[in-house]
């Protein structure tokens, strides 16, 4: 992904970047969609490029029947600061 640092000009036309904004040229073609950074997701380590799983690991997680949680209430959850699996 590339990277495009900002000013404080750039970010007083982006509105500070407190909402998802559509970015368009002069012609009126849209470019592309941007979304501000969520803190709590953020602070969430990245994924490395390299799997953190044994395969043991993997083979029983693929064995679990349980129906896990809601994606809602996962991210409810990460920004109230609390996680639970």
């Amino acid at each position: 992904m590339g990277k495009v640092i900002l000013d404080a000009a750039m970010r007083a036309k982006l509105n500070g970047m407190s909402q998802s904004l559509e970015l368009y040229d002069e012609q009126g073609r849209l470019l592309g969609y941007c979304m501000p950074a969520d803190p709590v997701l953020d602070s969430l380590p990245r994924f490395s490029g390299s799997n953190p799983f044994s395969e043991a690991e993997i083979e029983e997680a693929l064995k679990a029947t349980d129906e896990g949680r809601p994606l809602a209430e996962i991210l409810a959850d990460l920004r109230n600061g609390r996680f639970t699996p």
